[in-house]
């Protein structure tokens, strides 16, 4: 049996990264092997639950991929865990449209547990109809625990045992307000909350979290359901990644795990790309935060280049893309990139711009699926350089994301969701 749980809220900003992570950390520091989860396309939480729990954290995405094969990646990666947690996004059945792609519709098809973090924060018992209405909205997801966050006081935490009591949901603790526990803003808009002290975290989860009748709770057995296939680019192929911390560090484990033999490369280390590469990718991350040091890396940058130029193949994806470009403009001057892609990428305060949410489109037979998130913008409009493929939202609508594509190049925007899909069939179809 193993210890398997979804750890959700009602909305976002409740705590649930924080919990999620303490809980891994907590299991992981009892001596459970821990698989962590995370729902929807976030590159940011599986960091931290990689770094707790000294396992790959791996995204489970019902619009980037069908329920068939995020059932068969939970079922492959679970092997071997004493404890799998799919830390849940947004609210729990905050989806692309209504509850699909939720939180919700993970747990269901998983047939996971959920335990809800609640934000008690200047509330008490307004929120018994608040937790009757989400235990009761889908009986085919299973609310069974409710942990509390920033409560204020032990009166606080009586009064909130009652809502339990009257909404007939088990209470599993509380987390206190603390001041190691305060988020700000990140890069992106998101929560910092990897900055809270983790150990400080993991000792409040232990004195105020009942996380063994946690686990008692969630015990199940994990569905054999692995088909996954790790090949996706060919045997005998040598694939080169982009990685480093920042730069280029937006890369789905799954796509790694599929690609069969990689290595990676840092491209701020100025050194050219090996001879012997089949396909290069640059995934996405932050390049425009390291434009002096990716330009004063000009070899690699070259090498890049003429890789290009002698039909070698390069996947490139919203950073990685970025690279790829002539230059990047910023308030502070120009950047020089690799110029495989003749457009200049503004970075400048004035040019900001928000652009995020899903995106599918159809190309050589078949619908590719990813998810876009950036505030940088094209100086000059590339539409007549890439207007022969239709870009669509969640929602069926078309948006203005461009697409690059030569015979050995392809880059967009799109962090293009790879582990269902061949990604030499990006190029031949």
């Amino acid at each position: 049996m193993t210890t398997q749980l979804m750890i959700a809220a009602p909305t976002s900003g409740t705590g649930k990264t924080t919990v999620a992570r303490g809980l891994m950390a907590l299991f992981t520091r009892h001596g459970f092997k821990v698989q962590p989860f995370k729902c929807g396309p976030d590159y940011i939480d599986t960091k931290f639950h990689t770094a707790v729990c000294g396992r790959p954290s791996v995204n489970l995405d019902t619009f980037m991929a069908s329920q068939e094969h995020v059932a068969s990646l939970y079922s492959s990666y679970s092997k071997g865990a004493d404890v799998c947690v799919v830390e849940g996004m947004m609210g729990l059945f905050d989806g692309y449209d209504r509850d699909k792609g939720s939180s919700a519709e993970v747990a269901r098809v998983l047939q996971l547990p959920v335990v809800l973090v609640v934000d008690a924060k200047s509330a008490a018992y307004s929120l018994a109809p608040l937790l009757s209405g989400f235990i009761h909205f889908r009986h085919d997801v299973r609310i069974i625990g409710v942990i509390f966050n920033r409560v204020g006081s032990e009166r606080h935490c009586q009064m909130l045992r009652q809502v339990c009591d009257d909404v007939n949901v088990e209470c599993l603790g509380f987390v206190p307000r603390h001041e190691a526990l305060q988020t700000s803003s990140r890069y992106l808009g998101l929560d910092y909350s990897e900055h809270a002290d983790v150990d400080v975290l993991v000792d409040l989860l232990e004195k105020h979290v009942n996380w063994q009748r946690l686990a008692q709770l969630c015990e199940m057995p994990v569905k054999d359901d692995c088909t996954v296939r790790h090949d996706n680019v060919g045997s005998g192929q040598k694939v080169l990644v982009a990685r480093n911390a920042d730069s280029f560090s937006f890369i789905y484990q799954e796509t790694i795990d599929a690609m069969g033999e990689v290595s990676f490369f840092d491209p701020e280390e100025d050194m050219p790309i090996p001879d012997d590469t089949s396909m290069l990718y640059l995934p996405g991350g932050y390049p425009e935060k390291h434009l002096q040091a990716l330009a004063a890396a000009r070899r690699t940058r070259e090498s890049i280049a003429e890789y290009a130029r002698n039909g070698g193949r390069i996947v490139a994806e919203c950073g990685g893309m970025i690279y790829l470009c002539r230059s990047v403009l910023t308030d502070e001057g120009e950047w020089p990139m690799c110029d495989v892609l003749p457009v200049t990428i503004s970075a400048r305060q004035k040019d900001k711009k928000l652009s995020l949410g899903y995106r599918s489109f159809d190309w050589r037979g078949r619908t590719w699926r990813g998810h876009e998130f950036h505030y940088t913008q094209f100086v000059q409009s590339p539409s007549a350089l890439c207007n022969d493929i239709k870009v669509l939202d969640a929602r069926g609508k078309e948006v203005a994301t461009p697409i690059f594509h030569t015979d050995n190049v392809f880059a967009s925007y799109t962090h293009i969701y790879w582990g269902e899909n061949d990604m030499e069939t990006i190029f031949n179809g």
